[in-house]
């Protein structure tokens, strides 16, 4: 078996600051060597090829951000937050800081189709992980008596539920200001956690109709 070479702790963070600068259609190896102050073969020695490189910066800060979302959850939690303040932090850094990051990139549309294009596995791959982490943060949050989930609900199906939201605040349109982010993320955590609606009162005096009415 091949042995991975052992990369510098940073080349993640050189990567991504190569990426958000230049962009990826007109990146070459050699252009993203030195922005990473590596000769060309030095790079070579750690990626096979550009889309190697733009893959391992979106899946190294995927799982970061997950860890570091899921830990500012529970510090909320900790200090006594509600199940609103608890996700909307999670979601808020998991998802939030990225796209804040991304807005100050002249080449954020660009970067958001390539990622697709290129690391779409990646990014299923982190959306089960992290979903599946979510779910037991809602199990930890039931029984510390934060939320009490309907019959019918399990952690897994609103688990979902809020990563779904979450990311489709993301990719809003028109898009959401990214100063109004949070605030977003806590509008919709709130009413897929808690409901924005009613059923209207059961009208009384009506006929209940039956099959043979119908007839």
């Amino acid at each position: 078996m091949d042995r991975v070479p052992s990369r510098p702790e940073n080349l993640a963070a050189r990567l991504r600051q190569a990426f958000l600068d230049h962009g990826y259609e007109q990146m070459t190896m050699s252009e993203l060597a030195e922005l990473c102050g590596f000769s060309r073969r030095a790079l070579y020695h750690h990626f096979s090829s550009k889309e190697e490189a733009f893959r391992h910066w979106l899946d190294f800060y995927g799982q970061e951000s997950i860890a570091v979302g899921l830990a500012a959850g529970r510090t909320v939690m900790d200090e006594g937050g509600g199940a609103v303040d608890v996700i909307t932090e999670i979601m808020n850094v998991r998802y939030g800081d990225a796209r804040r990051r991304l807005s100050r990139s002249p080449h954020a549309l660009e970067i958001n189709d390539q990622a697709f294009r290129h690391a779409r596995d990646i990014m299923v791959g982190a959306a089960v992980d992290f979903q599946a982490k979510v779910a037991d943060m809602l199990v930890e949050m039931k029984g510390r008596g934060l939320l009490r989930l309907k019959p019918g609900t399990g952690p897994a199906t609103l688990a979902q539920s809020l990563c779904d939201g979450a990311r489709g605040t993301n990719q809003s349109l028109p898009p959401i200001p990214i100063d109004e982010l949070d605030l977003r993320y806590r509008q919709i955590i709130a009413a897929i956690l808690f409901g924005a609606a009613e059923p209207p009162a059961a009208k009384t005096g009506r006929k209940q109709r039956t099959r043979k009415d119908s007839k």
